[in-house]
């Protein structure tokens, strides 16, 4: 189990734990780890991630994006409980928690796969960090920036030179996160693409651009460009130099979602977005 540092995701735990424990099934657990600027060597290195059937996640979806990096490409199948409001990855609810567990068990469930970016930042012409994204990239000026110069690629092919406050990179799943909040599309995690979305850009002819899965995207801070931040799935980040190249591609692990019968996407989105769904 992966729980959230909440008191009633970790009492929920508690009795989740003691649940399986009486059914024969052995437990291991982890605190979800905080955001912050730098990126953790370690994280999950501490767990023998082949002993594990599948993780349980107690929390939002910002601690499903942590349990995310923390299984990093095992492909271990993950299963959310939300605690607060809805969520589109955390889809149980904390009454429907031990009724999901037996569901589990019982293995009445599909696994619905959704597609990763693997992101390698390249320095002085070496790699520099790898990490895999479930949600997002987002390439944002710090905090007394002007606007940032970001050259951006396909395929090795100029696009064009952003000048916004920064450029979000979004799978689908991410698509109904911060890219959503920039003015991105809803997508659904089914289909084959990327969203490339521009925050607040200066041209307001550049709008956001949905791109094959197979692109290969290479960005750079362009010309006159300082303080710029890289941040991972809005949980880990580093400083970005002015020489520095970053290469996203769809990965080759994607995320093993366990799916339950009678959760629709659909209903989640229009519970996320409070949508009627009324005819007019």
């Amino acid at each position: 189990m992966f729980v959230k540092r909440d008191k009633a995701a970790r009492d929920k735990a508690d009795e989740l734990a003691e649940w399986f424990r009486q059914r024969g099934i052995e437990v291991v657990r982890r605190d979800s780890f905080q955001p912050k600027l730098g990126l953790d060597e370690n994280r999950g290195r501490e767990v023998d991630t082949s002993s594990i059937t599948c993780v349980f996640v107690l929390g939002g979806d910002g601690t499903f994006l942590s349990a995310s990096r923390w299984i990093g490409d095992s492909g271990m199948p993950m299963i959310g409980v939300k605690f607060g409001d809805i969520g589109f990855l955390a889809e149980i609810s904390e009454d429907a928690v031990f009724l999901a567990a037996e569901a589990v068990i019982s293995r009445n469930f599909t696994i619905e796969s959704r597609d990763r970016l693997q992101v390698e930042i390249i320095r002085n012409g070496k790699p520099y960090v790898r990490e895999t994204v479930l949600n997002d990239v987002v390439i944002n000026k710090g905090v007394l920036a002007r606007l940032a110069n970001i050259d951006t690629y396909i395929d090795e092919h100029y696009l064009t030179t952003y000048r916004s406050d920064g450029l979000i990179v979004a799978t689908p799943t991410g698509s109904t996160a911060y890219s959503l909040a920039a003015g991105g599309p809803v997508v659904h995690p089914a289909v084959e693409g990327f969203i490339v979305t521009p925050i607040c850009p200066f041209t307001l002819t550049n709008r956001v651009l949905v791109v094959p899965n197979s692109s290969r995207i290479k960005i750079r801070p362009g010309e006159k460009s300082s303080d710029i931040v890289a941040t991972f799935d809005g949980q880990e980040g580093m400083e970005l130099d002015s020489s520095d190249e970053i290469i996203m591609e769809k990965s080759r692990s994607p995320l093993q979602l366990i799916k339950l019968p009678g959760y629709n996407y659909f209903d989640i989105l229009k519970a996320k977005l409070r949508w009627s769904g009324g005819r007019i």
